[in-house]
């Protein structure tokens, strides 16, 4: 209760008296600045800054208007660029571990079929599926979000099969996931098995892998999918990633099913 009532009151200060400087394109907003997750990069282990943790800018992670965190700006701003918030209009939607303002984006698109998934649902509107079982019909769905998923869970390959299989032939997977600026290859050990190894080694207590140089080359040779990935330098090069709050490291893991 305490930390809520200490981000409610930092809100409040970046919100409204700090000159609005920066961006929320989630909320539409102008803000003094972006909240940071726990304390910021200093909350990361001395493995996790070694070997570079590219993901969520920890620093300025959570927008004091609405809550959207930086990985979430960075996607809506991925998605609209890619044409994907068009594509969904009409389309089939499975989103797993869906997240309130994500979720909001998709409806206002007007989906025709919009499926919210989790291994462990915590609303009536959720549907209890495992990722790497799906009850799903082959070739069902027209776009597929795991945003953050895949570091959580156990079996990667069945999860990208299975990906693979319950997309429609030509089809997207939005696949973002934290990786490793400086692992050449995906790292994971049934032994690191604690929270407390977990967050040493993986960065959080409940991730089982840390992804490495080759994300994309695993997820590709595991589905059969075809990669669309993209950076942000490629993908949004008049983004000013600082006003706008998102990590310009982090690329749209975006990949598509053969037709």
């Amino acid at each position: 209760m305490l930390t809520r009532l200490v981000k409610l009151a930092r809100a409040g200060i970046l919100g409204w008296l700090i000159p609005r400087r920066y961006i929320c394109v989630v909320c539409g907003h102008g803000v003094g600045g972006f909240l940071p997750y726990r304390n910021g990069t200093s909350s990361l282990s001395g493995a996790m800054r070694l070997l570079r943790l590219n993901g969520s800018d920890l620093d300025h992670f959570e927008c004091p208007r609405c809550g959207a965190t930086d990985r979430l700006r960075h996607l809506k701003l991925y998605m609209e660029v890619e044409g994907l918030l068009t594509r969904i209009n009409g389309a089939s939607v499975l989103h797993f571990a869906p997240e309130k303002k994500l979720v909001e984006m998709i409806l206002a698109a007007s989906p025709h079929e919009y499926v919210r998934a989790d291994i462990q649902p915590l609303a009536p509107d959720m549907m209890k599926v495992d990722i790497t079982q799906m009850s799903f019909p082959d070739d069902t769905f027209d776009v597929l979000i795991a945003n953050h998923v895949l570091e959580h869970v156990d079996d990667l390959g069945a999860a990208m099969r299975e990906i693979e299989r319950v997309l429609a032939p030509g089809g997207f997977a939005i696949l973002q996931t934290p990786y490793s600026l400086v692992l050449t290859r995906m790292f994971e050990d049934r032994g690191i098995s604690t929270a407390q190894a977990r967050l040493e080694l993986y960065g959080q207590e409940d991730h089982v892998r840390l992804f490495g140089g080759d994300i994309v080359e695993q997820m590709t040779q595991m589905s059969g999918l075809v990669s669309c990935v993209r950076t942000h330098y490629d993908a949004l090069p008049a983004v000013d990633a600082k006003r706008y709050g998102v990590n310009p490291q982090e690329p749209f893991f975006l990949f598509r099913k053969g037709r």
